[in-house]
């Protein structure tokens, strides 16, 4: 996509930035949380530790096939291990995807501004567009940093929010019965980990693909894949048992987390609607990135043309609305990416040597 490179990325950059291609408006507002882990009481954790797990090895196997083929774009890995025809179906599906969720962020950050800064719409999505743009602009190194620095706020901002909200309503027996009556994002908590790790690892190929060639030593994709997932893992912990404590509240709202900052101060549920804001940036850059640099067929001279015309269309698409993007398309996706994970776990199984040879000859 272009010759600038993010020389030797450590375990922390490509630990931060998997976090940060992850945590988007769903994560950090705390409905995807509710949705696949919540819902389905104390079983709940399980779907945790299992959606961790996957988070960690399948980040890794992204980041040593990258490595590997030295890729430049999430297809080279996707057509490796998928072959030509589920390759380029699963390329499809993640290219529409990571459009769908370009504009879905887009979307997610007009809303923000209407429900917590009341404002109009108008002034969320055109400055998520613009950010979103000018971030891209620079390279996988800009979006590298921008995510990076993103990160580590936006955990400690969920971590303490959600510790209060533990502190303030420690979790019950009763609390777990309520969620009896909750309808989860699958019919029970195996198939929401699966899923959830699923549709989000389409997401994070983007990033994860061509992290891989820049790492500074072999050693960094491993601690960085397992840092990464363990660090969504403990976001997705607190969220969890945050949400749970205050279920019977937070199962009627849109943004739980929000909720939550509010009953501390209307100070504090400002300032998380900003942080939350930056997890839907982290995400937006990520999407856009992965989906130009995706467009391998189009000359380079025309790469910021690119950027501006899908960043463009992705804006008018967002006028459809956030809910409506995120419910039709973030599950189909997910069941689709099972594809993806069967594809990754054959090449590491049945396909070491090749993958050793695609090495050497990089």
């Amino acid at each position: 996509m272009t010759n600038e490179s993010p020389a030797h990325l450590n375990a922390f950059k490509i630990a931060a930035t998997y976090i940060g291609t992850i945590v988007g408006a769903g994560f950090a507002s705390g409905q995807e949380v509710l949705q696949f882990f919540s819902a389905f009481g104390f079983l709940g954790i399980w779907g945790i530790v299992l959606a961790t797990s996957l988070f960690f090895v399948f980040g890794y196997m992204i980041l040593v096939i990258g490595r590997a083929l030295s890729a430049s774009a999430y297809v080279e890995v996707v057509r490796f291990s998928n072959g030509r025809f589920f390759g380029s179906l699963i390329d499809f599906i993640i290219t529409i995807f990571l459009f769908g969720a370009l504009a879905a962020m887009i979307a997610g950050a007009g809303a923000i501004f209407v429900e917590q800064f009341a404002l109009s719409s108008w002034w969320g999505t055109i400055l998520m567009a613009l950010l979103s743009l000018f971030t891209v602009i620079r390279g996988i190194k800009g979006v590298i940093n921008a995510i990076s620095y993103v990160v580590p706020v936006l955990l400690i901002s969920v971590l303490l929010i959600s510790l209060y909200g533990i502190y303030r309503s420690p979790v019950t027996v009763e609390d777990i019965q309520r969620t009896a009556n909750l309808v989860g994002a699958a019919p029970n908590w195996f198939i929401a980990a699966l899923n959830y790790a699923s549709f989000n690892l389409v997401i994070a190929v983007a990033i994860l693909a061509p992290m891989g060639p820049n790492a500074k030593k072999t050693s960094a994709l491993f601690w960085g894949a397992l840092l990464g997932a363990l660090g969504l893992g403990l976001g997705v912990l607190a969220i969890y048992f945050s949400v749970l404590s205050n279920i019977l509240e937070v199962a009627v709202v849109e943004v739980p987390m929000i909720y939550i900052a509010s009953l501390i101060s209307p100070f504090i549920q400002l300032l998380f609607a900003v942080v939350l804001f930056s997890a839907v940036y982290s995400t937006a850059v990520s999407n856009l990135y992965g989906f130009v640099s995706r467009m391998t067929f189009i000359d380079q001279k025309f790469r910021i043309w690119l950027i501006v015309g899908t960043t463009i269309a992705a804006f008018i698409v967002s006028q459809v609305g956030f809910s409506t993007l995120v419910t039709y398309l973030y599950p189909a996706v997910g069941y689709g990416g099972f594809i993806f994970f069967a594809g990754l776990l054959y090449v590491w199984v049945f396909k070491r040597e090749a993958l050793r040879d695609a090495g050497k000859s990089g």
